[in-house]
C-alpha cells in the first residue's frame, strides 16, 4: 500500500507543542505537506502555526475527550479538506513508585497516551476508509518492556500496541485502504522527563542510549508515505528488546540499575509537571545530563529494507565466496 508524496498530503499531529510533535509538525511542513497541529497549549500552537505560515492550523484539544478529538477531525476538514495521514503522537508519563502514585495521576496519563491514541485513531480511520491514508501511532519500546518508576507509563505503551495492531488486522480485514503504524522510540532527546510528574526525589532523565528527535519525525513521515507494521527508532532500544525477550529474568535483576539511570544527581525542579495543565511546551528537546546520539543507523536502515537486503545478500555471497575459497584451498 503507498500513500500519496508528503508535499500532497494533509497531516493531522497530535502532541504538536513539543517533542516529537513538535519536530514532525515542523519536518512535516518543511517537506511541504499541510500540517494541523493540535495540542493543550493554545498560546505555544498559534506561535509555531505562525512560524510555518499558510500551510499550518492550529487547534486547541485535550486528546483524553473524546470530543476534542472529533473537533480536530472538524478542523481539519473545514481548512483543508480533511486529512490524509493521522499522528497520535500525545503523551505523558510519571516517575516514581507504583504503589506512591495517586489515583488521578494514573488515571490522567491512561486517558492521554491511551484514550487519546484510541480516539484518534477509530476517528481518522472513519475519515480515511473513504480517501485512503495512514494512520501513525506514537508506542515506545516501553510497548514491549517495562520500566520500574514509569509502570503506567510501560502500561500505556503496551495498551497501545495491543489496540494498534487489533486496528490494523480489522481494517485489513475488511479491505479497507488504511495503513496503521507502531513507531517506537527508544530513549529520545524531549521535555518528556522535564514535564512529567515526578514523585521521585531526584530530577527524572532517561536512560541512554538517547536520540535526537528528528529520528523520530524522518520515521514518522517515512511511513505517512511508505507504510511499515513497526518502526523501532534507535538501535540501543532494539537491544534492550532483544535481550528481555531472550533473557526476560535477567532483565528483571536489572530493575535498581534501570531506576539509577532515571535518576539525576539534582532535587526535582517542578514536581508537578504538565500532567494535570499545559505546561513547559514549546521546545523539541529537553536538556539530558548525556551524550545524545546525531542519528540512528539501525533505524535509517531499517525504513529501506530492500537496500538492507540487498546488503545482507552482498555478504552473505562475499562470506560464501571466502568460506568456498578457502575449503577449496584446504582440498588442494
Amino acid at each position: 500500500m503507498g500513500h500519496k508524496p508528503l508535499r500532497e498530503q494533509v497531516i493531522v499531529v497530535t502532541g504538536a507543542s513539543s517533542g516529537i510533535g513538535l519536530a514532525t509538525a515542523r519536518m512535516a511542513a518543511r517537506r511541504g505537506a499541510r500540517v494541523v497541529l493540535a495540542a493543550r497549549s493554545e498560546a505555544i500552537l498559534a506561535e509555531i502555526a505562525a512560524e510555518l505560515g499558510p500551510r499550518a492550523t492550529h487547534f486547541v484539544a485535550d486528546v483524553g475527550r473524546r470530543e476534542d478529538v472529533q473537533a480536530i477531525a472538524d478542523h481539519a476538514l473545514a481548512t483543508f479538506g480533511g486529512s490524509d495521514t493521522w499522528v497520535n503522537v500525545a503523551g505523558l508519563t510519571v516517575y516514581g513508585p507504583l504503589r506512591e502514585i495517586a489515583a488521578e495521576d494514573h488515571e490522567r496519563l491512561i486517558r492521554t497516551n491511551f484514550w487519546g491514541t484510541v480516539y484518534g485513531s477509530l476517528i481518522a480511520a472513519e475519515h480515511l476508509r473513504e480517501r485512503g491514508g495512514a494512520i501513525i501511532n506514537v508506542g515506545s519500546i516501553a510497548s514491549d518492556l517495562a520500566f520500574p518508576f514509569q509502570g503506567l507509563y510501560a502500561a500505556s505503551k503496551h495498551a497501545v500496541k495491543g489496540f494498534t495492531d487489533t486496528l490494523r488486522m480489522e481494517l485489513r480485514a475488511e479491505g479497507a485502504p488504511v495503513s496503521v503504524t507502531l513507531v517506537k522510540p527508544a530513549s529520545i532527546d524531549t521535555p518528556l522527563p522535564n514535564r512529567a510528574r515526578n514523585y521521585m526525589d531526584r530530577e527524572p532523565t532517561l536512560p541512554p542510549p538517547i536520540y535526537p528527535p528528528q529520528e523520530v519525525a524522518n520515521a514518522i513521515l517515512h511511513a505517512a508515505v511508505h507504510p511499515q507494521r513497526d518502526i523501532i527508532v534507535g538501535g540501543g532500544g532494539k537491544l534492550f528488546v532483544m535481550g528481555k525477550e531472550f533473557a526476560p529474568g535477567a532483565y528483571d535483576e536489572l530493575a535498581p540499575a534501570i531506576i539509577a539511570l532515571q535518576k539525576r544527581s539534582e532535587p526535582p525542579r517542578n514536581p508537578e509537571g504538565a500532567l494535570h495543565r499545559p505546561e513547559g511546551a514549546g521546545r523539541e528537546r529537553g536538556d539530558p545530563p548525556v551524550y545524545v546520539m546525531r542519528t540512528s543507523a539501525y533505524t535509517r536502515a531499517t525504513l529501506h529494507p530492500l537496500a538492507t537486503a540487498g546488503l545482507a545478500a552482498g555478504l552473505a555471497a562475499t562470506a560464501a565466496l571466502v568460506l568456498g575459497g578457502r575449503h577449496t584451498g584446504r582440498r588442494s
